[in-house]
């Protein structure tokens, strides 16, 4: 299904879709259990302990880089993004995958301090995490 400027309609994912929201808007957050587990949402249940008691909290401004790697040759959800650094970030109670915006590989090193903000993909448009050095 199309507008009427021909561009396809997307499907809204509720949760990951508000979680997006919120670190756009500056307002990042994770799911917290009663046993201080971090998860990321979409959650009902935390994955380390079953609790159904989550709560919102709010995700540090900063996280450092744990790995990452150059990707040459991508997915087709991603080929005119190519190359691209794809990188995972420690928040404390939570890690995130993104790709690294601003820096290069040759630039990077694992514990860079980096804020999380949502970029685009060049190939379908779609937002995506997005590290920035601090």
């Amino acid at each position: 299904m199309s507008d009427e400027s021909g561009e396809a309609d997307r499907v809204r994912d509720e949760g990951f879709d508000d979680f997006l929201d919120a670190i756009e808007s500056g307002e990042g957050f994770y799911l917290e259990c009663p046993e201080g587990h971090g998860s990321l949402p979409p959650r009902r249940v935390c994955p380390h302990c079953g609790a159904t008691d989550l709560e919102h909290v709010a995700l540090p401004e900063t996280g450092e880089i744990e790995t990452y790697t150059t990707v040459h040759v991508a997915a087709p959800e991603f080929a005119d993004d190519a190359p691209y650094v794809t990188a995972v970030a420690d928040f404390g109670a939570v890690r995130l995958t993104g790709q690294l915006r601003e820096l290069d590989a040759g630039e990077l090193d694992v514990g860079t301090e980096v804020t999380v903000g949502i970029g685009e993909s060049e190939t379908a448009d779609e937002r995506v995490l997005a590290f920035r050095p601090r």
